[in-house]
């Protein structure tokens, strides 16, 4: 009898690697979709407190906007 040495994974086990990474990936795209909106709204309100600071220093050198 010969002996055979098989490596490689099997199909259910490939299918189960796919169902863990889509599950995994199923809980991290939304995450990531509001960590990337928080960071999109701090920036937003960073850039109105600089054009708040820029148009106050314009007022107290001209006397108007």
């Amino acid at each position: 009898m010969k002996k055979t040495n098989k490596k490689g994974f099997t199909l259910i086990e490939l299918l189960v690697v796919v169902a863990i990474i889509g599950i995994l990936a199923a809980i991290a795209i939304p995450q990531f979709a509001k960590y990337r909106q928080r960071a999109q709204d701090s920036a937003a309100l960073s850039d109105l407190k600089t054009i708040q600071t820029t148009a106050e220093a314009y007022y107290s050198e001209y006397m108007h906007y």
